[in-house]
Order: C-alpha cells, then structure tokens, then sequence
C-alpha cells in the first residue's frame, strides 16, 4: 500500500477509537484558539460592533459575541476540562486572559482575502493575522505580568504557553468565498494546496513559539447550510437525496482529506508536537442526515431568520428588526424550539447542535496529550 494512503487508513482508524482503551487523562491549564466564527466568543463583536439578540438568548440571556443562541463547541471544550469560557483577544473589556485566550473571528480565512468585510462579508483577520496577534500576546503578556498586581491575575504564566491546548477550527470561508466569487468546485479546489500551505505554516509557527499539543477540526459539510444553498440558483439533480448539494459537500471532503494529509506530514516533522486531527465533518453530516432520530425537529431549515425554503434570507439576518406601526418588532426572529434545531441563522449551529458535536469528539480530548 503506498505510505501516505496506509497512514492516512491509520489515522483514520484511530480516530475511531474511544478513549476508553486509554487510561491516561490529559491536562491543559488553558486553551488557545484560532479559528472563525464557529468558534469566535467575541472578536468580531469587539472589532465591528455586538452580534445583538436574540443571540446568546438559550443560555447567557443576552449577546454573548457568539454566533449562536448560546454555547459553541469551543466553549464546550473549555468546560470539559474545567476551565473559564475563552476571553476574545480583541474584546479589551472584562477580559481574563489567564486561562488562554481566543484569536478567531467570524468571517475568518486561512488565506488573506483581497476584500473587506463589507464587500465580501470575510473577516480581515485571517489565520496569519491571528498568529501575529498570538506570537504579540505571548511575548507582550510575560512583560506585562512581571510588572505584578492585578496583571498577574489576568494573564497566563509563561509555562502555560508550553502546556496548554491550541486548537484550530478554520477553513470554511475559505471554500465558501472561491464559491460566492462565482468560481466553479473544480477551480476552488484548485486552490487547496495553497490554502492548506499555509495552514501547516500557521501550525509551525505556533510550535515555534512553545505549542505542543494541537487540536484541530475538519470543516463540515458546507453543502448543507442555507447561506451557501441559496447564494446562487442550483439545478434539483445537484441536491442529494437529504437536500444537501453533493457538490459543495466533495468539496469539502476534498478539502479534508488535503488537511488529513497535512496532518500526517506535520507530526512527521514536528517530533514534539501532539496533533489530534477531529473529524467534525462526519458527525455534522449524520446531524444533518439524521436529525430527527438525535431529537431534532429541523435540519436544515433555520431557526432564526426570515423567509423562503429554509427561513434564510441574505438581508434579512437573525434579529434584524423593523419599525411597524411606530414599533420596533422583529423580522429575522427566533423559533420556538431553538434546542430542536440545528441550524441556528442559515450559517451556524444551535447550543443544542454545537453540545450534540462535542459530545461525539469528547472522547478524544483525553488522548490529546498524546503523540500518535
């Protein structure tokens, strides 16, 4: 068997196996995260204004910078090993950055984007970007904490960097905006080698400055979410038998297997470096195919939103709002069940589904540690 194809069957095989053949538990004193807004807790929020409500309505009571009516994924893995929910590097108020710190953004590449946010909707922040404001923060943070008081309360010690858990959860926009530029699946796919270029890069980088462990998460299967759906007019025989596009689904297994790959040849090189590599595609995908056998009422149909097929529509996002009859009412509102669906706005996941993700990946984080 050719060496990457029986390694890439190893990984993949041992990515199956549950934890419970392992009695070692790992411990991260803090967690470090890069990635977009599938697990940004506040960045974009601080850099251009509060994702207002009804988000972070099911469990904070109010905005929390998340995407989401509640928890994300993220915030999921901070509690399973018992630590503070991530502070955004960007949101200077209120922020503890004691326990690690939280660089992603919603709208984020991996590859810098020629576009702005308004015209394109992508994040300037792009992977790069964020090791730049990681690689600042840990040179900056150790300064400023020798100087005492209240700074050695709210910034990590300098063993910490070493120890702690660095996890990666990025690469979706940057499919989907070779897609919304009107490029073909064949084209974007293309640009993969570039992309997952600097992915590695990125990864290298972190282990430069002291990272060891890596945690790192596929992208999922974009084919099924309504923003991407209805961006541009579809033919019926491109959809699968669940409603997803089958195209923009391989495109994203593509992507995976490119990033697998990756993997395998960074924990080739980097001797030290514990890289888990979790495969959320499949476990998004059985959510979407199977929701109503794990309680959920509606896939791909939106909960929050306003119109059309999936209750999704471009200009008209979640709790957009309107003056009617001198009152200000919503137009993209909420569902009654959020906990019953699983997509929350047309683009990101519920609680209910990010809680349903991270129970299927929890098992790993106990082997995390761990060279394999």
């Amino acid at each position: 068997m050719n060496p990457i194809l029986s390694s890439l069957f190893a990984l993949s095989l041992f990515s199956s196996l549950s934890s419970s053949t392992h009695t070692h538990q790992c411990h991260f004193p803090a967690i470090f995260n890069f990635g977009d807004s599938n697990s940004d807790t506040g960045g974009l929020s601080a850099a251009f204004g509060q994702a207002g409500p009804p988000h972070g309505s099911s469990f904070f009571g109010s905005p929390a910078g998340r995407y989401c009516d509640g928890r994300l994924v993220i915030d999921f893995i901070a509690e399973s090993l018992e630590l503070p929910y991530l502070s955004a590097f960007l949101d200077s108020v209120g922020s503890n950055f004691s326990h690690g710190a939280n660089f992603a953004t919603a709208g984020s590449p991996i590859r810098a984007l020629n576009s702005t946010l308004r015209q394109s909707g992508f994040s300037p922040f792009s992977l790069d970007v964020q090791f730049v404001q990681f690689y600042n923060f840990h040179n900056r943070s150790q300064t400023v904490r020798s100087r005492g008081g209240i700074y050695k309360t709210m910034l990590p010690e300098s063993d910490i960097f070493s120890q702690a858990l660095y996890t990666f959860d990025i690469g979706q926009n940057d499919l989907t905006a070779g897609y919304f530029a009107n490029k073909t699946v064949e084209q974007v796919e293309t640009e993969a080698p570039e992309i997952i270029s600097q992915f590695k890069n990125a990864i290298k980088n972190v282990y430069g400055q002291g990272g060891r462990y890596f945690w790192i998460h596929n992208t999922g299967p974009i084919g099924c979410l309504a923003y991407v759906i209805e961006r541009f007019p579809i033919k019926e025989s491109d959809f699968d038998s669940h409603g997803c596009v089958s195209s923009l689904n391989h495109l994203a297994q593509q992507f995976n297997y490119a990033l697998k790959k990756a993997v395998i040849e960074l924990r080739n090189s980097l001797p030290e470096a514990a890289i888990s590599y979790i495969d959320v595609y499949s476990v998004k995908h059985e959510l979407f195919v199977h929701a109503q056998g794990h309680g959920f009422k509606r896939s791909l149909v939106s909960c929050c939103g306003h119109g059309g097929k999936y209750n999704y529509n471009k200009g008209i996002g979640c709790g957009m709002k309107k003056i009617v009859k001198g009152k200000e009412v919503y137009i993209g509102k909420p569902c009654d069940e959020p906990d019953k669906a699983v997509v929350w706005d047309g683009v990101h996941f519920t609680q209910a589904a990010n809680k349903f993700i991270f129970d299927k990946i929890a098992p790993r984080l106990s082997m995390a540690c761990q060279r394999q």
